[in-house]
Formats: structure tokens, C-alpha cells, sequence
């Protein structure tokens, strides 16, 4: 299916832009306080809503956006607008922040890396003593630290509110990008080496991944400072002092992300363009070997090309000596060449 299949749709229409996938949205409610904590799954919206409990602090992992009606009966029942439910689904949002008069809604890419780098979008509604999740179901997520930090009671994850836990469910994608950046730094060492020591045409094909992985990287962090910046700005009283001193500090780490991004960019193009240096050099060598030969060769050529012409009109034909002294003339001009090249070090 066309991803701009929505094109022009009026606002607020729902449309999953993704990769269909025959998976059932799973819901995760996880409800607690300092003393209690209690963790369900429900595959049925109106399940989970009959159990949730008004006197405790509520996160709801919704593993799935592609079914909309899903989404539009979430959206409903905790009256989000159309155009949040409208960015929930389109999974190809930059990260971005909104402010709601009852809640508020950030945007932001999940990332993983394995072999290469993987995202998903990641939607987070904070609303009174709530909050709402969506994630797209690719079997697995950033949040099992989170969880842990839950059912141990370790932190102030369950000593403060939503909020707090708003912000935590942030800095766990912020340190996945930690985690990449890691990654591709090995990775950039190892490039780094083979590219000095023997350049093969498989350590370019993998630089220009390196590189395309890095601006992908830098294209998601860049917009994600800005969403951090926005929401610290933000008066919506659903965020309190206690949690703004946090998010100054995730704005940090987004800081270091995007100069250790920029770093890495820097010097992929540093190692390309010495690659690509290192190249014109050999090929410099190359040329310089055979034009070298050429010039040493031309004369003797010509030379031999004068006396082989074979025409009955040429004195030194005759002469009994004329093959050896040919011989020696070509190899005095070889040899003069030579000491000549090497005086100017072109040798």
C-alpha cells in the first residue's frame, strides 16, 4: 500500500503509513505507587480500561499502530486530538513535541543496532497520572530497564509521578542512541585501520554505510534536542519543577549524542577523503612509472626506428662496425635518461 495514499485526506485522517504486519495490538498496563505494583496484558482496549484504578499512577505500552481503529478508540476515550492520533500512525514523524491543554505528546525514533541501525517511531502522551506509549511491534523496545526499575522499586521511578516516569521512558531511548553511537565508533577503528594500512573496495562500500548510517543518526538527534528544549520550555503544569531538573539533563546527553555524531561525520569524511587520496597517489605512481619508461624508450625507438628503414641510401648500413655503435648510442641515451631522472629525483 501507498504510504501517500492519505494525500489530500482532510487532517486528523487516520492512516497507518507503515509495513502492514498481521500482528494483534498488545496492550501493556502497568499501575503502581510506592507500595504497589500490579502489571496486566490485555489484547482488548475495553479489557484494560475495566481495570484500570483511579488512585494509581498508569502507563499503558501500546505494542502496534496499525490498527487505526485502535488507535481512534485510545484517542477517544482520553480525548487526544485527531491530529495526535494522525501522528501516532504516520510512523514517519520527526521528533517533535505538542502541547496539549490535557496532556502533552513527544515523538521520537527508537533506535536499535545490531549489524547496521534500526528504528522504530516511539509516541509518548503524557496526561493526569497517565501515560500512553505507541510503538510499532518489532519485537522489542527500550523499556525493559524501566520495567525492572518498576518491579524492583529501585529509583524514583514509583516515588514520583507520571511525569517523572514520562521523562525516564525518554532518557532509556536517549541512551539507546549511546549504544549505536558505541557501536559505529568500533566500527569507524576498525575502517580507520584497514583503510590506512590496505584500502579493498569492500572497506569503501562499508565506509559509505558508515557514513549514510552516521547522517541518518544526525537527521533524528538534531530534532530530538529541539523536542527536549521545547518541552523544558513548556508551562503545562502536567510537568513539574522536580522533572524539569531531569529533562535539562537529557538535554545534555542529546548534546553529547549530536557532537559525537558530528565527530564521527567529520571523520568518515576525513577517511574517505584520504581513501580517496591514497588512490590518486597509487595511480600518480603508476603514471609516473610509465611515463618514466615511455621517455626512456621513445629515442631508442626512434633510433631504431631511423636505422630500419632499410633504404639503399644510408651510409652507416655499410659501415662494418654501425650495429654496435647503434647499440651503444641507444644504450648511452638509456642510461644518460636514467642519471638524468635520478639527479631530479623523479626515480
Amino acid at each position: 500500500m501507498s504510504k501517500f495514499h492519505d494525500i489530500g485526506a482532510p487532517p486528523g485522517t487516520l492512516f497507518y503509513n507503515g509495513e502492514q504486519t498481521g500482528t494483534r495490538i498488545k496492550i501493556n498496563l502497568i499501575e503502581f505507587n510506592d507500595n504497589e505494583l500490579i502489571e496486566e496484558e490485555f489484547y482488548d482496549l475495553s479489557d484494560c480500561l475495566s481495570q484500570v484504578k483511579p488512585n494509581m499512577i498508569k502507563w499503558i505500552n501500546v505494542e502496534g499502530v496499525h490498527n487505526t481503529a485502535m488507535i481512534e478508540k485510545i484517542g477517544k476515550h482520553y480525548n487526544l486530538h485527531p491530529l495526535t492520533m494522525e501522528d501516532i500512525v504516520h510512523v514517519d514523524q520527526r521528533p517533535k513535541f505538542e502541547d496539549y491543554d490535557n496532556y502533552v505528546l513527544t515523538i521520537m525514533k527508537m533506535i536499535s543496532y545490531e549489524s547496521d541501525v534500526h528504528s522504530e517511531q516511539l509516541s509518548l502522551v503524557l496526561l493526569e497520572n497517565t501515560v500512553i506509549s505507541f510503538q510499532e511491534p518489532t519485537g522489542g523496545d527500550a523499556f525493559d530497564i524501566i520495567r525492572n526499575r518498576l518491579r524492583q522499586n529501585k529509583g524514583r521511578v514509583r516515588k514520583l509521578g507520571a511525569d517523572y516516569l514520562f521523562y525516564a521512558l525518554m532518557d532509556a531511548v536517549v541512551d539507546c542512541y549511546f549504544n549505536a553511537i558505541e557501536r559505529i565508533g568500533d566500527k569507524v577503528e576498525v575502517i580507520e585501520e584497514e583503510i590506512m594500512s590496505e584500502p579493498k573496495k569492500e572497506s569503501l562500500v562499508e565506509l559509505y554505510n558508515l557514513k549514510r548510517e552516521v547522517i541518518y543518526l544526525r537527521k533524528q538527534v538534531w530534532p530530538l534536542r529541539d523536542m527536549v528544549s521545547n518541552l523544558i520550555r513548556t508551562e503545562n503544569t502536567l510537568i513539574s519543577d522536580n522533572t524539569q531538573i531531569f529533562l535539562r539533563d537529557l538535554q545534555d546527553h542529546t548534546t553529547r549524542i549530536i557532537d559525537t555524531v558530528e565527530t564521527y561525520r567529520d571523520l568518515l569524511s576525513g577517511i574517505m577523503d584520504i581513501h580517496i587520496s591514497s588512490n590518486a597517489n597509487k595511480m600518480n605512481e603508476v603514471m609516473k612509472v610509465l611515463t618514466i619508461m615511455s621517455s626512456i624508450f621513445i629515442p631508442v625507438t626512434f633510433i631504431a626506428g631511423v636505422y630500419g628503414m632499410n633504404f639503399d641510401n644510408m651510409p652507416e648500413l655499410k659501415t662494418p662496425y654501425g650495429y654496435y655503435i647503434t647499440w651503444g648510442v641507444m644504450l648511452s641515451v638509456i642510461i644518460g635518461l636514467i642519471l638524468y631522472f635520478k639527479r631530479k629525483k623523479w626515480m
